[in-house]
């Protein structure tokens, strides 16, 4: 448009002039070199216009010719853009729909074509695996990589996988590396728990819990029972490593709020019993018993072994009078009393244990126990009753 009014402007600048000149055509002389052009000055106007006309109409045709090569570029780029994204799309439904090998057809495709090649190739690596073909689910694992700002997508990818097929060490090198750079992502912390939990990465998985809570990825119950697992896993490798008197030392120096845990008191004194410190056991269990019962803990006390029963049974047969409802205080009694060949007292405590709930092992120790007593009839019918409890369960 400025063009045009820029030629119509020296057109009518041109007319001007002509007219108040008309008859004064003048003369113009151009030498170069040897030659020489003459012309008047109205000529000369008229063939700098059409000079200037031909300049603006062959750039209109160079840019028309040019513009409609890009357009048609751009067309037919666009046309494989939209196809790519089309066959991701259906790939992605495939891939919902566990139709492995026609998702890694469709979004491999048109891969090079899409405007984000890494949401195919990282769909590609989860149809691959699968299939079960983890050579290839590494192929395009690698070529995700390649791609620009990939690398928290194609690890976070990797280690999940990882997890998936159980691959522990593979999942927790890479959660170690992605650690460094994002420490508060919500699914490195998750895969984190997973895997230290299956590694045995006790302490660990202690240092991650409160990081874990505070992202919300898991509530105070469940961060109190992965607390008490990991601390009952790290007693049990301490006490490998380094005996009983390691582990007591370490003990000694948990919270006190730890050691108030009557699951963690009955790991500890699990691991004494192991390495023939039943005394030290004993010791911790009465003290724990003395300030909470707890079923778990009564059910540690058979298993020591121990010179002198008598503090033991003495322990129970206080906690049976003030708590006879407690089956496996009870059991626990009777089971002492059946070591030291008091049958009609074992007799006693072993069917109060079983009125208040049924149990294999106390059924089997009643019938033991009836048998001693010549009661072979009586001991007929619990054995019945014991095989028919575990016919139930099975």
């Amino acid at each position: 448009m400025i063009r045009l009014i820029f030629l119509f402007v020296v057109l009518g600048a041109g007319l001007f002039v002509g007219t108040q000149f008309s008859g004064q055509q003048g003369y113009v002389l151009i030498s170069i070199a040897n030659k020489t052009i003459e012309m008047s000055v109205t000529t000369l106007v008229v063939f700098v216009i059409a000079a200037l006309a031909g300049l603006f109409l062959l750039e209109y045709i160079i840019k028309k010719v040019l513009y409609t090569s890009v357009t048609t570029f751009n067309y037919f780029s666009v046309r494989k853009m939209r196809r790519s994204r089309r066959y991701t799309n259906e790939g992605i439904i495939k891939l919902l729909e566990g139709d492995w090998k026609l998702a890694e057809k469709k979004v491999t495709r048109w891969a090079n074509y899409h405007d984000m090649p890494l949401l195919c190739y990282l769909v590609a690596s989860e149809a691959a695996l699968g299939q079960g073909d983890k050579a290839k689910r590494d192929h395009y694992l690698e070529l995700a990589s390649k791609q620009e700002n990939s690398e928290l997508a194609v690890q976070l990818t990797r280690a999940k996988q990882a997890v998936r097929e159980e691959e522990w060490e593979v999942a927790a090198s890479t959660l170690e590396t992605l650690k460094a750079e994002h420490p508060n992502n919500s699914i490195v912390l998750s895969l984190q728990k997973t895997t230290y939990r299956e590694l045995g990465e006790w302490q660990a998985l202690i240092d991650l819990l409160p990081k874990l809570h505070k992202a919300k990825l898991i509530d105070e119950q469940e961060q109190n029972e992965l607390n008490e697992r990991a601390q009952c896993g790290l007693l049990e490798d301490i006490a490998s490593q380094q005996g009983s008197e390691g582990l007591i030392n370490h003990w000694n120096k948990l919270l006190r709020k730890t050691r108030q845990s009557t699951h963690l008191v009955g790991c500890f004194s699990k691991q004494l019993i192991a390495r023939k410190a039943d005394a030290e056991a004993f010791t911790v269990i009465k003290e724990t018993l003395k300030k909470q019962g707890h079923d778990d803990l009564y059910k540690v006390l058979p298993e020591l072994n121990l010179a002198d029963t008598h503090p033991v049974v003495v322990l129970l047969e206080d906690a049976v009078k003030k708590q006879p409802d407690t089956p496996e205080a009870q059991s626990a009694l009777a089971q002492f009393y059946f070591r030291a060949e008091k049958w009609p007292e074992a007799q006693r405590h072993f069917e109060r244990a079983l009125s208040l709930r049924p149990d294999v092992s106390d059924y089997a120790y009643l019938a033991d126990t009836l048998e001693k007593q010549n009661l072979s009839k009586a001991a007929s019918e619990v054995s019945r009753k014991a095989l028919t409890l575990i016919d139930s369960k099975q």
